[in-house]
Formats: structure tokens, C-alpha cells, sequence
């Protein structure tokens, strides 16, 4: 099946609004053996939106468009769909009861405007909306078919997984068009794109096998797509070719949930002591629900006096070299490990910017672990300087909580651990971003 993606609204052309609908669907679609092959955004006006459902119907089997099938004046993907196939509007007397009884429950006074959600294009399908007002539609035009879902993130991915998915399925089943391809997403930290790229060229050359390396920061995930009785196969390769411990997780199994289950596996907790990232590395490790299994708690030890006060940083430490120094990283992850009696301890100290730091330039950034055995782990990552201002430092702490994370990760492991150092003994410098 080739399917395009429509997406409706001024605010994503302005850039108000980040198109996270349209990144959701492509990723939906692929696993389902879709092909979507294009993507585009139009305004809230009538015409655009219809030539553009036009268009993409002379190229693809299907369109999914998403938004302005609300209640405001600027919803009219509606009208555009009823001018599309040449029908008119019509009332739909079950619709508009539904919006009244869901108004009363509400214990609110349904607005007048509300009710041109029950105005759909004259013979139009409703695809139910168990997570809204405004169902999604389903108009046949001669071209193909298109789905046209409420713009509301949650809404959209109701309607996609409970109606529109089994249907495209089914329709690309009945067409002897099933899938041809399947797809697996392999989950690095700490790992350069190019780095990957390298270490993996001798799949790549494989004869029908593709990877796509989808880089966040510090983060790479790699998709492999091979004939399904292949898949299997090209990840073990894949893992061999990166070496032990390199693949954190699968598909869509984060870091933070990684950690959690060998911390688990265990019977162990984690304590967190912050500088530079501010409680985003306890944020992270509260995400899940139940992490208060093995999440202790943290401490945000923003200035330098507070280091000494709440994590018995040495005082004659901080007056030499400052607060972001390996061994200032080493003793906050000792001290909140004792102090919040948890197995282990994770710190992180340094300069995020925009000006430096005790001498330290942005991006100076040192990881610490401290575990039951052995002096704390230390390294410090060379973290690039992407940019400048609030997106710089944004970026630089997102990188940190990912490099805090999978430190912890390879010390419960036992893996080898790159630019480790231990207090007293200087530290590693590596020379490439990770």
C-alpha cells in the first residue's frame, strides 16, 4: 500500500505547533508494511486542502489527513473533502445526539458551533472516535480512499490503531499486496552516527537489506528492513558487528526502562545527584510507572556551597578545581549514595552553557557511577556545542541524562566502560563526540 500523509494547519506551517502527528503515523505505517511516500502541510484553506487531497490521490492508494475537523470556523477539512467529491454537507442526527450527551455528562452547555462536528460529507463513513468529540472520516474518491482524522495527538492514534490500521491491512491483503518487508529498530547511547555507520558498511552492502540511522542526541536508533525471514538474522549480525552490550534495546524500549529492569533484576536502587541538568535525570527515572522500586530519589545540588553541604563534596576539592572536575562528580555520586542509601549512585557536574565555567568551556560535562564495589566510575563524554543560546544548552543536558543513563546501564552490566577514570587518577579524554 502507498499512502500519503496530509496534514492541516496554520500552526504547523508557522512553526507554532511541531508536527509530532505526521512522525507518529510514519512510524505506524512502516511497522504495518505501509509505504507512505510523502508528506505534506497545508493552512486552514478550503481549496488548498482540497487540490492537495487531489493530488495526492493521482500518486498514492490512500490519504491520511489529519486536523480542522473541529468546531472553529478555521476547521474545514470537512468542506474540503465534501468539495472533493462533489456532495454536500449533511446533518448526521446521531452524531449531534452523541455531542449533546457528552456535553451533559460534561455538565457544560454545548455551544452552537460545537455541532458542526455532526456535518459530514454526504455518504462519508465515520471511523468512531473513543477518545473525542469529532469523529474521523472516510470519504472514497475516485482516486482512492481518505481517512481524515481530528488533529488532537491522542485522537489521531485511537482512530489509526482501533479502525484505519486493520483496514489498510486488510486492504492491502485483499489487493495481494501484503508485506513484503519487515522492519526493526536497534537502540545505541553514546555512540556516533558515523561511528555506526562505519562498524556496520558490510550489512549495508547486503542485497536486500537497508538501514536508516535516526540520531537524537546522544542517541542513535538503527531501523533495519529485511525480508521478514531475514530480519533475524541481519540483527545478529548487526550485534556482532558492534560489539557486547552496544544494542541497549529494541524498538520501543527506552533507556530509562532498561535501567529500571537491571536495576530490578538486582534487588538494587539508584540515587541521583545533579548540577548541570537541573532533576532531568530524576525526571527520566520517574517516568515509568513503578519506578519507585528502584528509583531511591535525587538531589539537585545546583551551586558549589550546596555540592559540600548536601553530598560531602571535599571543600579543599571544590577550592582547587572548581565544581566541574572529575573527582567533584566521583564524591557527588558516592555522597548521594550514602546519603539516600542506594546500591548505586549517578552524578553528573559541568558547564552547559551559554559562557564557561571555572575555566571549563560549554560542554565540559563529567559522569559519575558509584556502586556497592570499587571507586566510583568517571568519564567524561566531549560533549559537542550544538549552536548557541537556550537550544545549546537544551541539547547539551538532554545529552548528559543520556550519557548519566547508559554509564549506570554498563556498570550493572560489567561492560567495558570508555573514558573511565577514578578519583585520584586523572581521567580520559576522548577526542570524538559521543
Amino acid at each position: 500500500m502507498r499512502v500519503e500523509l496530509l496534514t492541516v494547519g496554520d500552526e504547523l506551517l508557522l512553526g507554532d505547533t511541531v508536527n509530532g502527528n505526521a512522525a507518529w503515523l510514519g512510524r505506524r505505517l512502516a511497522d504495518h508494511g505501509v509505504e507512505v511516500t510523502r508528506s505534506v502541510v497545508v493552512g486552514d484553506e478550503l481549496d488548498v486542502i482540497a487540490e492537495a487531497v487531489a493530488e495526492a490521490l493521482g500518486r498514492a492508494d490512500a490519504v491520511i489527513a489529519t486536523g480542522g475537523l473541529g468546531p472553529t470556523g478555521d476547521d474545514v477539512t470537512r468542506d474540503a473533502l465534501a468539495k472533493a467529491a462533489g456532495v454536500a454537507l449533511v446533518r448526521d442526527p446521531a452524531l449531534e445526539r452523541r455531542l449533546r450527551e457528552r456535553a451533559a455528562a460534561a455538565g457544560r452547555e454545548l455551544q452552537p458551533m460545537a455541532l458542526r462536528m455532526a456535518d459530514v460529507p454526504e455518504g462519508a463513513g465515520l471511523l468512531a472516535n473513543s477518545a473525542g468529540s469529532a469523529p474521523g472520516l472516510r470519504v472514497r474518491l475516485p482516486g482512492g480512499t481518505v481517512y481524515a482524522l481530528p488533529g488532537v495527538p491522542a485522537e489521531v492514534r485511537t482512530i489509526m490503531e482501533e479502525v484505519v490500521l486493520p483496514e489498510l491491512a486488510d486492504a492491502a491483503r485483499s489487493q495481494g499486496r501484503g508485506r513484503t518487508a519487515a522492519r526493526r529498530v536497534l537502540r545505541t547511547a553514546g555512540i556516533w552516527e558515523s561511528e555506526l555507520a562505519a562498524a556496520l558498511a558490510p550489512v549495508q552492502a547486503l542485497d536486500g537489506v537497508a538501514l536508516a540511522y535516526l540520531p537524537e542526541p546522544a542517541e542513535v536508533r538503527v531501523r533495519l528492513t529485511a525480508a521478514p525471514d531475514r530480519l533475524d538474522d541481519v540483527e545478529r549480525r548487526v550485534r556482532e558487528l558492534l560489539g557486547p552490550g552496544a544494542v541497549y534495546g529494541t524498538g520501543g524500549e527506552t533507556l530509562d526502562r532498561v535501567v529500571h529492569r537491571l536495576l530490578a533484576e538486582r534487588s538494587a536502587t539508584v540515587a541521583t545527584a545533579e548540577s548541570l541538568t537541573g532533576g532531568l535525570i530524576g525526571a527520566e527515572l520517574t517516568r515509568m510507572p513503578g519506578s519507585s522500586a528502584t528509583y531511591a530519589g535525587g538531589m539537585v545540588a545546583y551551586s558549589t556551597a550546596l555540592k559540600e553541604e548536601l553530598l560531602g563534596v571535599p571543600a579543599d576539592l571544590l577550592a582547587e578545581h572548581g565544581a566541574v572536575h572529575p573527582d567533584v562528580a566521583a564524591a557527588m555520586a558516592a555522597g548521594v549514595r550514602e546519603r539516600l542509601g542506594a546500591g548505586y549512585g549517578v552524578a553528573v557536574t559541568g558547564v552547559a552553557g551559554p559562557d564557561p565555567q571555572d575555566g571549563r568551556p560549554v560542554g565540559t560535562v563529567f559522569v559519575g557511577v558509584a556502586g556497592p564495589a570499587g571507586p566510583p566510575v568517571v568519564i567524561e563524554p566531549r560533549l559537542p556545542v550544538p549552536g548557541t543560546g537556550a537550544e545549546a544548552r537544551g541539547i547539551i543536558r538532554r545529552m548528559t541524562v543520556v550519557h548519566a543513563l547508559e554509564l549506570l546501564r554498563r556498570v550493572l552490566l560489567d561492560l567495558p566502560v570508555r573514558w573511565a577514570a577514578v578519583p585520584g587518577g586523572g581521567h580520559a579524554r576522548e577526542d570524538r563526540e559521543v
